[in-house]
């Protein structure tokens, strides 16, 4: 036989599009070319297998190769499809027997001494594989390197057999008998629920963690202002902590977007990611991009926490990106030779101080900037973007007194109880969170009784909202009743909404 047939997976965005390596063997001057679309990466895959089978013991033919990978107007990239070039050619040229390859798909690179090293995107290509095989009724397994075989086999009932060398998958196809054949992987136990910084360690900022509780309860964004050394950064780390327990399709759709990049570990499986990029990143790093389109900060921070830290020292064209994500809860990119779409449900964070030296409102009244000043370093968030924050508040300095005590603070665990208690009533009525309901289930979910109406009124009238700032007040409220039991919005909901929604401006 002198063509053969092998399935792989290719990457594009969230997605794993099935790849037909078809590698032919023909007379004439001795030749190796790859053709389909691929990059640099697949490419210098010829140097890689030539030397991997010369190294395991195989003979490299003297022959015409063609390798051509389908279809060919997808771009191809990255040393995955080292390994099913390899076995490819053992086939084509009847090193090895080919009648089983249809029954998997291969990924995997190739070391020149023929060991396979492990891939990115592994999790995203089984997810992809195993939802194909769904649809069409066809199951295949999947071989890939032994350090890929954890996260690929974190989706359910797919067949993973993991192998250590070009070798090990040889003798796998090679062998009738069962003690050279590969083993299929066996999931491990889940890790324990995982552990976070608590609460209890921060001193006083009772009204700060209040608003943070009511924020993990009903998946609202946050702004903190404040001078510099009043807890901010410490309250924005422990505030994963407390957010509702994920659920599987959850962890497996942020685990997938991790793979994408390696950053993937199985000890961290169903934690909440928590992304704090410095204020120097740039648009791309934030939102995603490159000539391969890989996810960003706000997509790596999918179904967790986005912490921005000093938030008007970004740059302002960077934040603006962040506006169709904060509604939407995804990204496209789009290159002249690409598109691709990524998830980013996040949750942002941010924290500032009040002014340029940071200590307008301390308690020992250090602050000599100028009303124009403050001004000016407030403007570099702009108002659309603030528009879209859920919750705005003061987190003050604490006196010397409160700073010598010991830190007796409620600890994450009973936080925790409550906002799963809200968020389980959120998901009884509507079957998402509150942040989530478009304007029709506002009205439908969220109408307050007459007397907070009217507060509400009296606010939109001298704070000069717009309509979608008056929704996200009514979210916050919706939030709050949640977590009071409440059947109904009152007055007392509104009222404590309205104060998380103050104008920066005003402070």
């Amino acid at each position: 036989m002198s063509l053969a047939v092998l399935k792989s997976r290719a990457l594009s965005g969230m997605q794993a599009p099935e790849v037909t390596v078809e590698v032919h063997l023909a007379n004439g001057i001795p030749s190796f070319t790859i053709v389909g679309l691929p990059e640099t990466e697949v490419k210098e895959s010829k140097d890689r297998v030539r030397a991997a089978l010369q190294n395991a013991r195989f003979e490299f033919p003297a022959r015409r190769i063609t390798v051509n990978l389908a279809p060919a107007d997808l771009p191809k990239e990255s040393g995955r499809f080292d390994l099913p070039i390899a076995l490819g050619i053992l086939a084509a040229s009847e090193q090895m027997p080919g009648d089983e390859l249809a029954k998997y798909e291969f990924a995997g690179e190739l070391s020149l001494s023929g060991e396979l090293r492990p891939i990115r995107g592994a999790l995203a290509m089984t997810y992809a594989m195993h939802r194909a095989a769904d649809r069409s009724g066809k199951q295949r397994a999947f071989i890939l390197p032994r350090a890929n075989a954890d996260e690929a086999g974190l989706v359910a009932d797919a067949a993973i057999y993991p192998a250590e060398s070009l070798l090990q998958v040889c003798a796998h196809f090679a062998s009738r008998g069962s003690d050279a054949r590969l083993a299929r992987h066996r999931a491990e136990a889940a890790p324990a629920r995982p552990t976070y910084p608590d609460f209890a360690d921060v001193k006083g900022q009772l009204q700060a963690k209040r608003a943070l509780e009511i924020a993990a309860s009903g998946g609202h964004s946050v702004l903190m202002a404040g001078p510099p050394g009043t807890g901010k950064s410490m309250l924005a780390q422990r505030f994963p902590g407390i957010l509702p327990q994920m659920t599987d399709d959850e962890a497996l759709e942020s685990a997938a977007v991790q793979s994408l990049t390696s950053g993937f570990s199985i000890a961290r499986w169903k934690a909440r990611p928590y992304r704090a990029p410095h204020h120097t990143a740039s648009g791309v790093a934030l939102v995603g991009g490159g000539s391969s389109p890989r996810p960003g900060e706000i997509s790596l921070a999918h179904r967790g926490v986005l912490f921005l830290d000093e938030l008007p020292e970004f740059d302002r064209k960077v934040l603006e990106v962040l506006r169709e994500p904060l509604e939407s809860g995804h990204i496209t990119i789009s290159r002249a030779a690409k598109q691709a779409d990524f998830p980013a449900r996040f949750q942002l964070i941010a924290a500032m101080n009040p002014c340029p030296c940071g200590y307008l409102g301390h308690t020992a009244n250090r602050c000599r900037c100028t009303p124009d000043q403050v001004a000016r370093y407030q403007d570099k968030i702009s108002g659309p973007l603030l528009d879209r924050i859920d919750m705005q508040i003061q987190v003050t300095a604490l006196p010397h007194e409160d700073l010598l005590k010991q830190a007796d603070g409620e600890p994450s665990q009973r936080i925790t109880e409550r906002v799963e208690r809200a968020f389980a009533l959120q998901l009884q009525r509507q079957g998402k969170g509150n942040h989530a309901l478009s304007t029709a289930e506002i009205d439908l979910h969220c109408k307050p009784d007459e007397a907070g109406e009217q507060i509400l009124r009296t606010a939109m009238t001298r704070l000069h909202w717009s309509a979608r700032a008056y929704h996200r007040v009514l979210k916050v409220a919706r939030t709050i009743a949640d977590l009071a039991g409440a059947a109904t919005i009152g007055q007392a909901h509104i009222a404590e909404a309205i104060q998380y929604r103050r104008a920066l401006r005003e402070h």
